[in-house]
């Protein structure tokens, strides 16, 4: 890996970020308390002390990515940013030479957006793709250019290897090729979150600059978004092939991103349902010391999780025999795989420099002790630590037996667009996140990963603010006062206490109160004085779209670890109604049935052991809406159809959509605490 060097942009001066971020921390914005800006901007005219819902998409592709690229729509950050201020870009259909001839837009423009293309392989697909590159002519690039899967397989096969190496066909010795033009797609994508931010008192819209770091080894998924908090950046992104392991990334990071240069970053994994039990893998062997190490670090640089996307839910699973509970239907929303099912499965190789693509039968099966592989393409083992709720639980046992929670995780959600589209994610228009989705007849069949009529339109990240700017943004991540959702603009909120009030859903007053005497989501609730029950207020507002649909239910999910060191866990519907009547017409798409705008609970654990760790997090449903595939098939005629269109077909003709808020975490007053 070449020596970093920073990126010193001139916007603030050095001692004013370090005054800045010294009084920063992971709950650094009290209620009331203005944002410690560690960046030169206006202050926002619009603050609310007692925050405000935002949503964005911290998962954004753009042709810059080395699986995008094959795309042919050519959009860029800048286009990225532009559709998630509301703007039209092109879109499909190309025309005969392969230009975009279509557009989209977002009905309502988010309020925040990160481009995150790979790090790995900037400089090489630039190379590759510019007439004139000193690697151009190269074999390796002849053959790339070939064609639009071949492209993807010559460089993603190489992420897929336990100790990656670049191409020094391309990168040249010393790789000064790939490292020159990489430095200048950094710096394109620096200059796109530049432009897009709106520093002025009106706070329209914040730009966060980022990349995703794409490890795939064994071919599963250890993806992960790193996302900075001002323009103080290194100047290339750390990648999987200098960085290996997660653990590697941070120390990595930790050297070119530091404080006293104005520097902060946190990372965000995403499709942890992929990752055959790699993703939060700790350390290998028994020595607990270098285990809590790891963890400490995650705790440190990795507070949030993206818990759903295109890609499906990371959420849940059925089944896992090492986790206690009732089945939980609504751990199904959008999963691409089931414990226990068989089913075809995509092979792509590279064979002599030529791609093959064959299929195989898989069982999903778990991991036991191990680790798997062939996760990214559906395949292969699942473990507990695959899934959100059973992870939690997997930190709270790591907290037992090394002293520090493994797994002190957020949430958000995303699209993981490849096509430049944020925030994209209305089932009602939805036009696909990749080129292979990007016709109906496409979309409505199986694709390579978990597309076509295996994926979804994505969700949304959700933040609690108290205004739109990059350091409230980034503080709110830090402190996990954030949500995630299947797509709609849901508004969670989760606090909880000990004396809470059983009327403190019709005070004027309530959140002042909820935050004066407990804590909001993502935080720890401190043993109460006495032995009484945890209680939790909790709300949630529907999306206010014109076109959405109304709340179902509240459900309020708690894990816990027995004496035994099981792990448990046990849902609570504790607003709404759990069978409303509410559907869909599936002849027509059109929904029916009652609802609700808002919800509200003010609940007591009635199951409370003062003397077991747990965690607590809202998830809140949406009544019964039509599944984009079904509207899909209400466009063909009839005889057009596909066989997923027929009422038998296994695929879901409905969803209820989804949002989920972080946990707030209890510990017994003895319990070891050694978290960050």
């Amino acid at each position: 890996m070449n020596s970093l060097l920073w990126r010193q942009r001139g916007l603030v001066s050095l001692l004013v970020v370090q005054l800045s971020v010294a009084a920063c921390g992971d709950n650094d914005i009290a209620i009331g308390a203005a944002v410690a800006y560690t960046e030169q901007r206006a202050a926002c005219s619009d603050r609310q002390p007692l925050r405000k819902a935002l949503f964005g998409d911290l998962h954004v592709h753009s042709a810059y990515s080395y699986d995008a690229s094959a795309s042919k729509l050519e959009t860029l950050p800048e286009d990225a940013y532009r559709f998630a201020r509301g703007e039209s870009i092109p879109f499909y259909p190309l025309d005969e030479s392969g230009k975009p001839v279509g557009t989209i837009s977002l009905q309502r423009p988010l309020d925040f957006a990160s481009v995150t293309d790979h790090a790995e392989f900037l400089g090489e697909t630039a190379l590759c793709r510019t007439p004139g590159s000193p690697s151009y002519a190269t074999e390796f690039c002849e053959t790339y250019r070939s064609s639009p899967r071949q492209s993807l397989l010559m460089l993603g096969s190489i992420v897929t290897l336990e100790k990656p190496e670049r191409v020094a066909e391309i990168c040249g010795v010393g790789n000064v090729h790939c490292i020159a033009y990489a430095e200048r797609i950094w710096a394109g994508m620096i200059a796109a979150a530049e432009a897009a931010y709106d520093r002025s008192a009106g706070c329209q819209f914040t730009s966060l600059i980022g990349y995703e770091y794409t490890g795939t080894p064994g071919l599963s998924n250890i993806h992960r978004n790193v996302i900075f908090r001002n323009n103080n950046v290194p100047q290339l992104p750390v990648s999987y092939l200098e960085a290996p392991r997660d653990y590697l990334l941070w120390q990595a990071l930790d050297v070119e991103c530091r404080s006293e240069n104005g520097c902060s970053y946190l990372t965000i994994p995403h499709n942890s349902n992929l990752s055959n039990g790699r993703m939060f893998a700790l350390l290998e062997g028994d020595d607990h010391e270098h285990q809590a190490g790891h963890a400490r670090q995650r705790l440190q640089h990795e507070p949030v999780m993206e818990i759903f996307q295109h890609k499906g839910n990371s959420e849940c699973m059925n089944g896992l025999a090492s986790v206690f509970g009732e089945p939980d239907e609504f751990c199904e929303l959008e999963s691409v795989r089931t414990l226990g099912e068989r089913k075809q499965v995509m092979d792509v190789a590279l064979q002599d420099g030529k791609l093959a693509i064959g299929s195989h039968e898989s069982q999903t099966d778990q991991c036991g002790e191990g680790t798997g592989a062939g996760g990214i393409l559906g395949a292969g083992c699942v473990a507990e630590s695959d899934f959100y709720r059973s992870n939690l639980l997997k930190g709270l046992r790591d907290e037992r037996l090394l002293g520090v929670n493994s797994a002190k995780l957020g949430v958000i959600a995303g699209t993981d667009t490849h096509n430049a589209t944020p925030g994209a994610v209305s089932e009602k228009s939805w036009r696909g996140h990749v080129s292979s989705e990007a016709r109906i007849e496409d979309r409505l069949k199986p694709g390579l990963l978990p597309t076509g009529i295996d994926a979804n339109p994505g969700g949304l990240a959700g933040v609690w603010a108290i205004e739109n700017s990059r350091d409230a943004i980034f503080s709110a991540l830090q402190r996990r006062e954030v949500f995630g959702t299947s797509g709609p603009r849901i508004k969670p909120r989760l606090f909880g206490g000990w004396h809470y009030p059983d009327n403190l859903c019709d005070e004027p007053t309530n959140l002042e109160i909820a935050y004066r005497d407990g804590v909001a989501m993502g935080s720890d609730l401190e043993p109460g004085d006495d032995v009484s029950a945890p209680v939790f207020f909790a709300s949630a507002e529907a999306d206010p779209g014109a076109s959405s649909t109304l709340l179902q239910q509240l459900q309020l999910v708690k894990g816990w670890i027995n004496d035994a060191g099981e792990l448990h866990y046990k849902v609570y519907s504790i607003a709404g109604s759990v069978d409303n009547g509410a559907g869909v017409d599936i002849e027509s798409g059109e929904i029916f049935g009652d609802g609700h705008q808002q919800l509200c609970a003010v609940f007591e654990d009635p199951d409370f052991d003062a003397a077991q760790a747990s965690y607590y997090y809202l998830r809140v449903l949406e009544n019964p809406s039509p599944r984009w595939s079904l509207l899909d098939c209400l466009r063909l005629p009839a005889d057009h159809r596909p066989a997923v269109c027929d009422e038998s077909s296994a695929v879901p003709k409905t969803v209820q959509e989804t949002a989920w808020s972080s946990p707030i975490w209890y510990k017994p007053a003895d319990s070891r605490d050694n978290d960050i």
